[in-house]
């Protein structure tokens, strides 16, 4: 990704969040995307991919952390590929590429989420190797209960 590339990233996951049924959620702007990207110390990072010289999608991803391994892993936040580019080996390519960066940073894992309900998603992940966590839910704490929790007062932290 380059920083003219940002308003195509906010397209795309626009794009996604219509796909996955819930559009009005992704009020990401190009200047986010700028910021997290190209910061001193990059937060996120953006792999483009094009097929015949167009935008065909991309793929979105940051570092976490195995606190049991002690080692470095890779989070897929986003994989896109635009309707009429899918199925031609794009999808598959970009987990491959991601998949090398993990082993060249010496990662254990390289983990994303699929919506229960996405079937084809689903399938082609467990064809590249996938499995899915049954046993683990995701919790998340958003918007306006974020906020109720970080202004609970705790008397046990320093």
């Amino acid at each position: 990704m380059t920083p003219e590339d940002a308003p195509l990233v906010v397209s795309y996951i626009k794009e996604l969040a219509d796909y996955e049924r819930d559009p009005d959620a992704a009020v990401v702007t190009p200047e986010d995307i700028l910021h997290f990207a190209f910061s001193d110390h990059p937060l996120i990072h953006v792999v483009m991919a094009e097929w015949g010289g167009n935008p065909a999608g991309f793929a979105l991803w940051f570092f976490n952390f195995s606190t049991w391994e002690g080692k470095a892993g890779i989070y897929l936040e986003d994989l896109y590929i635009r309707p009429e580019y899918r199925r031609k080996g794009i999808g598959k390519a970009l987990l491959i590429h991601l998949a090398r960066i993990a082993v060249q940073n010496n990662c254990t894992r390289f983990v994303w989420q699929v919506l229960d309900w996405n079937e084809p998603s689903i399938n082609f992940y467990r064809q590249m190797g996938a499995k899915t966590m049954d046993a683990w839910l995701t919790c998340r704490v958003d918007h306006e209960s974020l906020f109720q929790l970080a202004n609970q007062h705790s008397e046990h932290l320093s």
